[in-house]
């Protein structure tokens, strides 16, 4: 399934920066995204890799994960707090209380992304959410974290 239009439109990065292939699950009521992210060579920053077999081989990069954590808090945003970058609203992570890399992510299986809000504040007119990821490559934890991010809108003054 290809993502929403809007969506991708409304998205600070281009295509190529945006990392998740589809939203597979929005539950606006447990605050949780769930996206498919590829896994492929031509990866930003993974096609950079110089790769050796044994010493260095090619993954996904752990960069790359984190990147994705904000794709997936500004999916969050867009999906479940209604906040539209069109509008002036930007997020930003403001805070890595915990980030585990539990496994290498391998190229070619895809990578099921899970963002969930175990927390939403809004302060002075801004939006402070903290997020639980899982990131799961055939059925195997690759990545979590407890990140925070802080939502704005730049039109207001």
């Amino acid at each position: 399934m290809a993502l929403d239009p809007a969506f991708v439109a409304d998205c600070p990065y281009g295509p190529g920066g945006l990392l998740l292939d589809d939203i597979v699950r929005v539950d606006r009521e447990a605050s949780t995204i769930v996206a498919t992210m590829s896994t492929h060579a031509d990866l930003p920053l993974t096609r950079e890799q110089r790769a050796h077999p044994e010493r260095h081989p090619q993954h996904v990069s752990g960069a790359l994960m984190i990147h994705a954590t904000g794709m997936l808090g500004f999916a969050h945003a867009y999906y479940v707090l209604d906040l539209r970058h069109a509008e002036g609203w930007i997020g930003y992570g403001t805070h890595i209380h915990d980030g585990r890399f539990r496994r290498m992510g391998k190229l070619g299986p895809p990578m099921d992304l899970t963002c969930t809000a175990t927390s939403v504040r809004k302060i002075r007119g801004a939006i402070v959410a903290r997020y639980q990821f899982r990131f799961v490559q055939e059925g195997d934890l690759v990545y979590q974290g407890d990140h925070t991010a802080l939502f704005s809108n730049v039109n207001r003054g």
